[in-house]
């Protein structure tokens, strides 16, 4: 089970958007990396397409794992994931937990 998911609200730990905080759109686990939204902004070159128009664009360029944290759900500070097994026998469920507060994180 990964620690960081597609939808989770993280905060950047190092890097130029040190604090910075956003909901993942894309996790890539072979390369270790995230897309962030609003973080690790680059600018592009585009040429023009039928659907786009030519000039230079801001888009999201993928974060190492590493600097990001999963924000607690209850203040939004980093927090370290742990896991709970919620119920018993065949309903039993490994669930994400907020090591910094204890409460289940969505998704």
């Amino acid at each position: 089970m990964q620690k960081i998911k597609k939808g989770d609200n993280v905060v950047v730990l190092a890097g130029k958007d040190k604090g910075r905080s956003g909901k993942v759109l894309q996790v890539m686990p072979k390369e270790d990396r995230a897309v962030v939204s609003g973080v690790n902004l680059v600018k592009r070159h585009q040429k023009q397409s039928a659907s786009q128009e030519a000039g230079i664009v801001s888009k999201e360029a993928p974060i190492h794992l590493s600097n990001l944290s999963v924000a607690d759900p209850k203040d939004g500070k980093p927090t370290r994931v742990g896991f709970k097994v919620v119920g018993e026998g065949e309903n039993a469920k490994k669930v994400r937990v907020a090591k910094r507060s204890g409460e289940q994180i969505d998704g």
